[in-house]
């Protein structure tokens, strides 16, 4: 194989790859930056200690079940202590 032919056939297979990544390119960059772009927005926000909406939410509905809970033990105390108040 002279060097002419290898010239060639190698600016044809780098012809060939220019095209298919530019088509791959083409085909889907916006899905691709939208990841990569989550991607390092999550890496930032854990090392921020931030927390996933749904871990937010997680710990709403504990909140609430806590809070509740907090309220039946405070009537409870009252209704005790009432209850010694009266008895003494």
């Amino acid at each position: 194989m002279s060097n002419s032919d290898f010239f060639k056939k190698f600016q044809t297979m780098a012809e060939d790859v220019q095209k298919k990544v530019s088509d791959a390119v083409a085909q889907s960059p916006a899905k691709d930056i939208e990841k990569n772009v989550k991607g390092l927005m999550q890496q930032g926000f854990q090392k921020m200690d931030l927390i996933t909406r749904e871990e937010f939410e997680i710990q709403v509905q504990v909140l609430a079940k806590t809070r509740t809970k907090l309220e039946e033990l405070e009537e409870k105390v009252a209704a005790l202590e009432a209850k010694l108040l009266t008895n003494s």
